[in-house]
């Protein structure tokens, strides 16, 4: 299949022992107050998201590896909806175990996921989609996986957030997840209308970021090395590391996003960028 439209390729695969140490290292200091402390996910304390990070291992390797299929879908459910229902169902159950086990499930499962991974065809197609980047056709693999690294340590980051503790968000940790979330560029750009040849950039400047291209093609948009013949994009947008990963992930909305951006061209071009969204909602 030709992914191409995507981007490079991209291999997150040694960085998951990196975040997840960072990720244990931050719960293994928490007190028994910081476990309770509200999150930015509604309903959700610091023990939940991490009960949540567990359910997203558990649910890979008995998927993924053993073929076990989950929960089936109720009537009428759409995915988001699945997702909301299962996702709550394992953090009411995973709210039974001590942060000690907690923590050791979470080290272990870990471990498990990254031999899974090291023996995966990132160039494979990954058996399912990625539906912010490429709804209803198979990803590859590549992508699939680099899309669990974003999980992860988007997580990370909103514990950190309710606890009052930064880290985890150094470039070599950090430029993976604005790379990642930048694949679906085209996506968001979709009902844009350009002509073809019409290229928009998305910068972030700093030691995590990078300049991101994507030009309008014959059919669809696609991620691109610069803008063709060395001309100038029809639209600019730059917006710091930690803005854009806040946007993408629906932690800020687009609104705050434009109060933080510096934007220049098409007016209808920069407000489709700043409605990028790359999670499952």
């Amino acid at each position: 299949m030709n992914w191409s439209w995507l981007g490079p390729p991209m291999d997150v695969r040694p960085l998951f022992p990196v975040e997840r140490g960072a990720f244990l290292d931050l719960l293994n200091t928490l007190t028994a107050e910081d476990w309770e402390r509200a999150t930015v996910c509604p309903g959700w304390a610091v023990r939940d998201i991490a009960g949540h990070v567990l359910h997203d291992q558990v649910r890979r390797l008995s998927a993924d590896r053993d073929g076990h299929p989950g929960p089936a879908f109720e009537p009428g459910e759409a995915l988001p909806g699945y997702l909301a229902r299962t996702n709550e169902d394992f953090v009411r159950t995973a709210r039974q175990l001590s942060p000690r086990l907690l923590v050791g499930l979470l080290d272990r499962l870990g471990q498990e996921l990254d031999a899974m991974w090291a023996g995966r065809d990132l160039h494979a197609p990954a058996g399912l989609d990625v539906s912010w980047a490429d709804p209803g056709a198979p990803a590859p693999t590549w992508l699939d996986v680099a899309r669990e690294y974003t999980e992860y340590w988007v997580h990370q980051q909103q514990i950190r957030d309710a606890v009052g503790r930064p880290g985890a968000d150094g470039p070599r940790l950090l430029r993976p997840v604005i790379d990642a979330f930048l694949r679906a560029l085209p996506h968001t750009l979709r009902d844009a209308a350009a002509a073809p040849g019409t290229a928009v950039t998305v910068t972030v400047p700093g030691p995590a970021g990078g300049r991101w291209t994507a030009v309008r093609g014959a059919e669809r948009w696609g991620l691109a090395p610069a803008v063709p013949d060395g001309g100038r994009a029809a639209a600019e947008v730059e917006l710091a590391a930690d803005t854009l990963w806040r946007l993408a992930s629906r932690g800020i909305e687009p609104a705050v996003a434009r109060t933080r951006a510096r934007l220049r061209g098409d007016e209808a071009l920069t407000g489709a960028v700043l409605d990028i969204v790359s999670i499952i909602r």
